[in-house]
């Protein structure tokens, strides 16, 4: 990721419009900003959400509040709660969501 070509300013979350993504169950609500390449957003992710596909896209997520749980394509799980974080690259392990108790989330990718 080169961040340039980006002035500063300030995002207030709430003023962005939010896009409603179903799940296999539950949903994500999106509010995406895009600068220069670079998407970043504020997801929430409703209780009982359960991704609908693989992921391949690189990430930094930090979650915020509630747990996300994440699987790769080997097999593995990973728990995040508030305060953990996790990146993964392009094309790097196929990962895909799922969320109990909701969660919500800050992405940049």
């Amino acid at each position: 990721m080169n961040i340039d070509s980006i002035p500063f300013g300030t995002t207030d979350w709430s003023t962005v419009a939010p896009t409603v993504h179903p799940g296999i169950s539950g949903q994500a609500v999106w509010r995406t900003r895009q600068f220069a390449g670079i998407r970043v957003r504020m997801v929430d992710y409703s209780a009982g959400y359960v991704a609908d596909h693989w992921c391949s896209k690189g990430h930094i997520l930090l979650c915020l509040e509630g747990e996300l749980h994440t699987e790769l394509d080997d097999g593995s799980q990973h728990v995040l709660r508030p305060g953990m974080s996790y990146q993964v690259g392009d094309g790097a392990e196929a990962h895909r969501s799922t969320s109990p108790k909701g969660a919500r989330l800050f992405i940049v990718d």
